[in-house]
């Protein structure tokens, strides 16, 4: 079942570490299948290196093992609630990754102040309000915090990242941790300014049209 989905992602997990994002079986990548609207998650406290697409947990929505031997990551219930409340995610990450978790302990957004940024998210990476470890507190301050966004922070815990995909996912938490440590390097030496939102606006909608392969043009030769 969902044979492509798990082999994704399996594969998205597997980058969070490669990437410096997670340590040991710290974090965690989903993907939706938008046919059955099942989830496929990786296997709570295995560590990274031993993950394999055999290994992934298949879930319903309302959290109940469909296929796999192994127990569902303890992140499984905040990615449900946020699946349940944004039929426009199909992949979701969640890190600690250090740099932009160090904005989420001090409970403070990371300010669009770069285009890697606004090119993919279109607006500074929110912080939300402190949430009580568990399922439903944790995936509503997510989504409260991104407000139809890509990214937000929880204060105190970490990031979470949403795409259409799983690996879209994982891709906005890559770049989000570089640009967090851009910024917190940046502010080390001072003050820094965010972009003006119609920047910000410019730089999104630019980014949309002209990034990828979609559309390409034949160079000629």
């Amino acid at each position: 079942m969902l044979e492509a989905l798990k082999r994704e992602v399996c594969e998205q997990n597997l980058e969070l570490p490669q990437a410096g994002l997670v340590v040991g079986s710290g974090g965690n990548v989903s993907g939706r299948d938008p046919d059955t609207g099942h989830i496929v998650i990786k296997p709570s406290g295995l560590k990274f290196a031993k993950l394999t697409p055999a290994s992934m947990v298949v879930v319903d929505i309302d959290g109940r093992i469909v296929e796999g031997d192994l127990k569902p990551s303890v992140d499984t219930g905040v990615h449900l609630v946020i699946y349940r409340a944004r039929p426009d995610v199909f992949g979701i990450a969640h890190t600690h990754s250090p740099y932009a978790t160090s904005f989420a302990a001090r409970g403070e957004p990371i300010p669009a102040v770069l285009t890697p940024i606004t090119h993919i998210l279109g607006r500074d990476v929110p912080c939300s309000r402190y949430a009580t470890p568990g399922e439903q507190d944790t995936g509503q301050a997510v989504v409260d915090a991104a407000a139809g966004g890509h990214a937000a922070l929880v204060k105190a815990h970490g990031v979470f990242t949403m795409g259409k995909s799983a690996t879209e996912a994982a891709s906005i938490a890559m770049y989000l941790e570089e640009a967090a440590k851009t910024t917190h390097l940046a502010m080390l030496r001072g003050p820094v300014e965010s972009l003006p939102q119609e920047e910000i606006d410019r730089c999104y909608n630019w980014f949309r049209r002209n990034y990828g392969q979609s559309g390409a043009k034949k160079i000629e030769t």
